[in-house]
């Protein structure tokens, strides 16, 4: 688990790590919203799942609230990355709101799915977790036809009305291990249960999770900078600890860094949630730098070059020839 070159500190950096597209494009969505229109700009719920996103954009004049109806009549709101209900869209309407949608679009592909096979008929399976916003708004496209399945024991008590129509669908943030463990228990119960049309696991989220699971064996401690309500945060220190490291631990910042967690420790692996700016990271190797882990070395999975376009209100205007 140590390095081969004992009592030698350092770092592993997995890459990718951070920012995905959806983020980048949500963030950039309130930052454009704000220089656009100036503030106040209502964003319904946390915009990405990072205290220091959130709190950065407040302090530039952003506004965030749970539901619709704190926001003012007429006023601009931006619905966050993880998608939101058929239901809050009409409720924005009746209030008059002028809405931006920052709506991942992966995320948006899920509800397509489920708004498609819900008009054919079937019984939709969605794994995910309980109270995630990202499921409430995938459920709201078809609450009549989608169940949620959060673990293989909860497989018993699914009931279809024909086992011949089931698909599953998952919330985008999960880890890859758990949601195919949940199928396999669905499939042994409904041996025609239908796979979706294309992967629903976020590229981002998977990318990150290999490249953990590539770098842990060789850590006796691994650090992911991301915030406790970061579904994919929380799931790359499991996939750490099932990796093979010594420890895992989760932190917004380099000072939640516990300096107990370092004694005896030679090799330090360092993630990042894909809703957390690099900054935090670079904050995390200068804390480590400091105590002799200076030393690093970046462990490459995978290359992301995917990139999406703002919400069309954002886009520039095309100028006329």
């Amino acid at each position: 688990m140590t390095s081969p070159e004992t009592g030698t500190k350092r770092v592993l950096l997995a890459k990718p790590r951070g920012y995905c597209a959806g983020v980048d494009r949500a963030v950039e969505a309130v930052e454009r919203a704000l220089e656009k229109h100036g503030a106040p700009v209502y964003v319904r719920k946390q915009i990405v799942h990072n205290l220091h996103v959130v709190d950065t954009l407040e302090q530039r004049g952003a506004v965030f609230v749970d539901e619709t109806d704190e926001v003012p009549e007429g006023a601009l709101v931006v619905f966050s990355a993880h998608g939101v209900s058929p239901v809050v869209h009409e409720q924005a309407k009746e209030r008059g709101l002028r809405t931006i949608d920052a709506t991942c679009p992966l995320v948006t592909k899920v509800h397509h799915e489920a708004k498609r096979f819900a008009r054919e008929d079937y019984d939709i399976l969605l794994v995910g977790h309980h109270g995630h916003e990202e499921v409430e708004g995938t459920s709201g496209e078809a609450p009549e036809h989608i169940q949620l399945v959060e673990t293989p024991e909860d497989v018993a008590a699914v009931t279809v009305r024909d086992p011949e129509k089931v698909i599953w669908l998952s919330q985008t943030t999960l880890s890859v291990d758990e949601t195919l463990e949940t199928v396999r228990a669905l499939r042994e119960r409904f041996p025609s249960l239908q796979n979706p049309p294309s992967d629903d696991i976020c590229y981002a989220t998977q990318n990150r999770q290999v490249a953990v699971k590539a770098m842990a064996p060789r850590c006796d401690l691994v650090l992911v900078v991301g915030s406790r309500n970061s579904s994919n945060s929380v799931r790359l220190v499991e996939v750490a600890l099932q990796a093979g490291a010594g420890a895992a631990k989760l932190i917004d910042y380099a000072r939640e860094i516990d300096d107990a967690w370092l004694r005896g420790v030679t090799t330090i692996g360092i993630t990042s949630g894909a809703s957390v700016p690099e900054v935090l990271v670079r904050g995390v190797l200068d804390h480590l730098a400091e105590r002799g882990w200076g030393e690093v070395e970046e462990i490459e999975t995978a290359q992301e070059t995917l990139t999406f376009a703002l919400p069309r209100e954002l886009r520039p205007a095309r100028s006329a020839r």
